[in-house]
């Protein structure tokens, strides 16, 4: 058995026992992460480059973006190396960076979501004070207190995670370095620490989606007013694919670290931790352009314009 003090590595899940099924996970995974970096890519472009897309809903976005090419770059990297090399370890340095960076840039999204529903309640509920409750200031403090408070997050989790002693081998049953199979390891109850810390974020991010969902709340309300149904339309396609990200992101990690033992199995785990951790970085772009129209005409001429110059 061996301690955390003299522990150098983990071995991380394989997603298959058979040469062929590693391959065939490598380019499944290879596809969606190629399918977010060039989606997050494009949308962050697309803004950057169109004045017109220079306003809070859109920052938000651009942010977002950043934060999606992060955390999948995190873990998705990682398991397609150990898919190619054949092997499962990854250093003991390596898992807790990897824990941090995917801790800090999940929660730093999840805190910015929230922020994009307060933005989307006062462009429906309270236009008329909208460019003085989100001026460009006012964006910038709550981006930075969204990247603030992952960033906070990250390092008390962290903190506290290596920090307990492990016993139970170095096997985590997941593809990446997440902290309830970490716990799993330890040999003493001094894990009963960080799970008390799990229950307190699950409460605070419980908290964030009551605020979302109540935001949302007002503005359906406000939008089934509108008298035109394109009015409606607009609406509805800026909030709904947001309402969507948010409800997948919450329930599927809530689930991942609260979950009951008795119905942990790896295969069930790993499609949890796929669901929140690789799918919504990958999904994102997609739900985000195809329902808006604005931002549908700005990557088409950005599209256009760099094949122009490449003929």
């Amino acid at each position: 058995m061996s301690n955390s003090s003299s522990m150098n590595e983990f071995l991380l899940l394989a997603f298959a026992d058979t040469r062929e099924l590693q391959l065939l996970h490598l380019w499944l995974f290879l596809g969606i992460y190629l399918a977010a970096l060039l989606g997050n890519g494009l949308i962050i472009t697309a803004i950057a480059c169109h004045h017109h897309l220079h306003t809070p809903m859109y920052f938000f976005l651009l942010n977002l973006s950043l934060l999606d090419l992060g955390s999948i770059s995190t873990t998705v990297p990682k398991a397609m190396a150990n898919s190619l090399w054949d092997t499962r370890a990854i250093s003991y340095t390596g898992c807790a960076a990897q824990l941090f960076f995917f801790y800090f840039l999940i929660s730093a999204e999840y805190f910015l979501l929230t922020v994009m529903s307060y933005d989307r309640y006062v462009a429906i509920c309270q236009p008329l004070h909208y460019g003085t409750l989100l001026g460009s200031r006012a964006c910038v403090h709550m981006a930075a207190a969204a990247w603030g408070s992952g960033f906070l997050y990250a390092v008390l989790h962290t903190a506290n995670t290596f920090s307990i002693p492990l016993c139970q081998g170095n096997a985590l049953d997941q593809f990446f370095c997440e902290i309830p199979k970490i716990l799993k390891l330890s040999c003493s109850d001094s894990y009963l620490r960080e799970v008390g810390l799990l229950i307190l974020s699950c409460f605070l991010v419980f908290g964030c989606f009551v605020f979302i969902v109540l935001s949302y709340v007002q503005i359906f309300r406000a939008v089934l007013r509108i008298p035109s149904e394109q009015g409606r339309h607009k609406a509805f396609s800026t909030c709904l694919p947001h309402l969507a990200v948010v409800s997948l992101l919450v329930s599927t990690a809530v689930f991942a670290h609260l979950k009951p033992p008795f119905i942990s199995c790896p295969s069930l785990d790993l499609l949890v931790a796929v669901l929140y951790s690789v799918v919504p970085p990958a999904v994102n772009p997609l739900i985000y352009s195809v329902r808006n129209q604005e931002l549908r005409e700005a990557l088409r001429t950005l599209i256009q314009w760099t094949l122009h110059h490449q003929q």
